[in-house]
């Protein structure tokens, strides 16, 4: 099957000849292909399906290309990735269907950026202004977004497993319908944040305050909440009877729906 990738990489990148550094980012994107086509044969994919499939997720690569060195001495130099993102980044970038895995986008600009269809496991958005951006139906495993801006963000139908979100700014943000298994947010802010029809099984929000959250339709099981404090937040329809609540502060509005949810206020406390 290297072969295969090798021959569409070749088609791929045709139009654009032998430039400096092809053979360093072809070889990347290479490497990145296979481990993307062995995934899909894990879930039990044909070859021929799996190639498809992998195929599928590699985009458009223009705007990349457009920032490789394109002369003789800087042919001897790798090119430093993180730079190039960070030259075409900016006001509605759009990074949708680009192979970003393991990437260093830390202290970037990336505001109304389009990361869709994108794949960004293990990559590092650390302490990047990622306001109004958009992740929806991607692989973020690993990924992390310590102290970083993601106001407004969207993340919808992402497997988001072992995302770190430390420090975060989480105001209004949107995590729909997210495997989130593994997450952390500690001292991250949670203000109007959306956790709808995600998995947050095991996730700790200890010493938090969480105002105007949502977790409707929700899986909390054995999510941890000690110490932390709740101020009306949703948990319609949420499962929350093995989530901890030892030492919650919490209104009354949220305390009766909790209790009419059948989890354990034993130690909870109503502000």
């Amino acid at each position: 099957m290297e072969k295969e990738f090798k021959k569409f990489l070749d088609k791929i990148f045709a139009p654009y000849g032998n430039f400096p550094s092809r053979a360093d980012v072809t070889s990347e994107l290479l490497s990145n292909l296979l481990e993307k086509y062995n995934d899909f044969k894990k879930e039990g994919k044909s070859d021929k399906e799996a190639y498809q499939a992998t195929v599928e997720t590699f985009g458009d690569v223009s705007e990349i290309m457009e920032q490789l060195p394109h002369n003789n001495r800087a042919s001897k130099e790798r090119p430093d990735l993180r730079k190039i993102l960070k030259d075409i980044a900016g006001s509605q970038s759009k990074f949708s269907q680009i192979m970003l895995k393991g990437s260093d986008l830390t202290d970037i600009d990336l505001r109304g950026s389009d990361f869709n269809g994108s794949e960004v496991r293990e990559t590092h958005f650390d302490r990047s202004d990622l306001t109004d951006s958009k992740f929806r139906g991607i692989d973020l495993r690993n990924a992390s977004f310590a102290r970083a801006n993601l106001t407004r963000a969207v993340f919808a139908g992402s497997d988001m497993r072992n995302v770190c979100f430390d420090g975060a700014n989480l105001a209004d943000a949107t995590l729909v319908g997210a495997d989130l298994h593994g997450a952390t947010f500690a001292d991250s802010t949670l203000l109007g944040t959306n956790f709808s029809q995600s998995d947050l099984s095991k996730v700790i929000f200890d010493d938090l305050i969480l105002q105007n959250v949502v977790f409707e339709s929700a899986s909390l099981a054995n999510a941890s909440f000690k110490g932390a404090t709740l101020h009306n937040v949703n948990f319609h329809h949420t499962a929350v009877k093995s989530a901890v609540f030892d030492g919650t502060e919490m209104d009354k509005v949220t305390y009766a729906l909790l209790q009419g949810a059948k989890a354990n206020l034993d130690k909870a406390v109503i502000i």
